[in-house]
């Protein structure tokens, strides 16, 4: 890892400073490069290596070179991903980023709206970088045919990463290669086509360059590539295409052959800052704290929630508050088993409206254990800083809006401050967890869609209840390793009798798919997706891809208007709401010398 991130805010530095390709003003596709250092300063194998680097160190949506703070770009989409999905409120307090995030959230955002250029800005810079390394790359003559190819793989496989997130926000977007000819005036570039035939190109190529290691931990593999590529044609629904890939991939997971990829026995480990990099990593966006940046190289873009009350984690912010609606889906019945269809019409006990002196029990009833290891609540242990107050000013902002859940999986130990998170920034909130972009649970959860598509119902249970397993099979994994009040420096609650509530998992039953059918299976790998990858910024893109947004969008606002009237502004328009507008200054900027506007926008908008 040291050898990816040694070089994050240098490199930033030298791409900006170079002419290569624009990175560093308002607009990453549009304006002419700028600057007038030597390209040879940089067209040697060293110089290469260092702007792969600066490619790399945009993974996590955060450039200082962008805006000060990029809480719109970050790759984690917490606000398009979760907060549009319904897994989470906006939060903190209504006026605090109420024209940016709010809007995102009731999806009335306009094409001005500053969240939505972040994003645009932070892919295409990251576009622009990758680009940076092929164009330069061209020009070095000390780099040998090896690490030529090596190179150039890393580099379009990152291209077709922010390619990706790009086509995920905006559905029709340009694709920008190295070939685009600055001096020729010709970076006008259309979005008039989809472009997944050529991200899968940039897949295909890292697949045939890369190897299935690396020597620096973060940097991309083979199986990276092949998943990337997988989950390309999972957005396109073409799953005969991904079928053989996912299989790849789990053949080297969970069989007897798996030599690379496994579930983590302890499912928060993944979200733990000392347990990073795990065989459950397929690929993550590496972050560094304490390393002299000043804790700029931590995990920025996520600074979203970390209570900031006496006795609680760090100083900001408020923002990310989980949504009942999430929260109601961690519900089982008393065989284990999630209630598909049933689970929203009982709330899972809260404390919104009480004090915080005010008695509280929380819900008694039966729960997926995962619930308490992504969302904080009310009498519940908050990895190692005691229980959750609930509703208490110093941990919730504005609970009698936003309910009073918390984040988790962004939150760093009591222990690790300090070290694990960096004293020296701003707010402690920067801390050394990596982002998830994509884990092996994720590949599994693929591969039973495919299955219930094209393939075996059987075999899709078997996938989901690998994933359902590792909670099952390991009760010490139910509660976060921190939480033993006898043993603060480590330690399980192995004895259920310690559980924080009463938690049941089982898997489904031998031929329970088979015997409910396709659709109860696909409804249930849904389900399963949410449970599992929660609050990890999948939930809104998934839904688009299965063309079910509208009507469960619309069954969330439904549900919540009653506890948060501010959502009965919600605006989701079908045929409209599944994608989000394209900037207007990129708009404005992509009218050429004809008077031609290459950029067109979205319907709707």
């Amino acid at each position: 890892m040291e050898a990816i991130m040694k070089y994050k805010t240098l490199t930033s530095v030298l791409v900006c400073m170079t002419f290569i390709f624009f990175c560093c003003r308002k607009n990453a596709l549009n304006i002419a490069p700028i600057g007038n250092v030597d390209q040879t300063y940089v067209a040697n194998q060293r110089g290469v290596e260092e702007l792969l680097i600066g490619a790399y160190s945009l993974l996590d949506g955060f450039a200082t070179d962008i805006t000060v703070f990029n809480w719109g770009g970050g790759t984690s989409n917490w606000v398009y991903g979760g907060i549009c999905g319904s897994e989470a409120y906006k939060g903190s307090t209504l006026d605090d980023l109420s024209e940016s995030a709010t809007p995102l959230e009731l999806f009335t955002a306009t094409p001005q709206n500053e969240f939505i250029a972040q994003k645009w800005q932070t892919v295409y810079a990251g576009v622009a970088r990758a680009n940076s390394v092929l164009r330069v790359m061209a020009q070095a003559t000390d780099i040998q045919l090896g690490d030529r190819n090596r190179i150039a793989a890393e580099a379009r496989f990152l291209r077709g990463f922010y390619h990706f997130e790009a086509i995920k926000m905006w559905h029709k977007v340009p694709f920008v290669d190295e070939t685009v000819n600055y001096d020729a005036g010709n970076y006008y570039v259309d979005n008039d086509t989809l472009i997944w035939p050529a991200i899968e190109n940039d897949f295909k190529y890292a697949m045939q360059y890369l190897p299935t290691t690396q020597k620096e931990i973060g940097r991309v593999n083979y199986y990276a590539a092949e998943a990337y590529l997988a989950k390309a044609y999972m957005f396109e629904l073409k799953y005969p295409d991904a079928q053989p890939l996912l299989n790849d991939l789990i053949e080297h997971g969970v069989t007897a052959r798996g030599d690379k990829y496994k579930l983590q026995d302890n499912y928060a480990d993944n979200f733990n800052p000392a347990a990073k990099n795990s065989a459950e990593s397929v690929f993550a966006a590496q972050t560094s704290v304490n390393d002299g940046s000043g804790g700029w190289n931590g995990n920025i873009a996520d600074i979203l929630n970390f209570p900031a009350g006496v006795n609680s984690p760090g100083q900001c912010c408020g923002f990310y508050q989980p949504s009942q609606f999430l929260v109601n889906h961690f519900k089982t019945d008393p065989n284990g088993l999630p209630d598909l269809d049933n689970f929203n019409d009982i709330d899972v006990k809260n404390d919104q409206y009480l004090s915080p002196d005010s008695s509280f029990t929380p819900y008694d009833g039966f729960l997926d254990p995962r619930l308490d290891l992504t969302v904080g609540r009310r009498g519940i242990p908050y990895l190692d800083w005691g229980n959750h107050p609930g509703t208490s000013s110093d941990w919730i902002r504005e609970s009698v809006t936003y309910g009073p859940y918390s984040p988790k999986k962004n939150v760093y130990s009591k222990l690790q401050q300090g070290s694990l998170s960096d004293p020296a920034f701003w707010t402690s909130g920067s801390v050394a967890t990596n982002i998830n972009l994509l884990r092996f649970a994720d590949i599994l959860l693929w591969a039973a869609e495919v299955e219930i598509k094209i393939g075996s119902l059987d075999k899709a249970e078997e996938y989901v209840n690998i994933v359902r397993g590792r909670m099952y099979d390991h009760p010490e994994g139910w509660v976060h390793k921190y939480l033993d009040d006898n043993n603060p420096l480590g330690g399980f609650y192995k004895d259920t009798a310690h559980l924080a509530a009463n938690y049941r998992i089982s898997p489904y039953p031998d031929g329970y798919f088979a015997s409910k059918g396709p659709e109860y299976a696909f409804k249930a790998v849904r389900y399963e997706r949410m449970l599992e990858l929660g609050m990890e910024g999948h939930r809104f893109f998934d839904l688009v891809r299965w063309g079910i947004a509208d009507s469960e969008i619309q069954n969330y606002f439904q549900h919540e208007k009653k506890n948060h009237p501010y959502m009965n502004d919600e605006a989701f328009t079908k045929n409209k709401s599944e994608y989000f507008p394209i900037p207007q200054l990129q708009r404005d900027l992509s009218i050429d010398k004809k008077g031609v506007q290459h950029l067109k926008q979205n319907p709707g908008y």
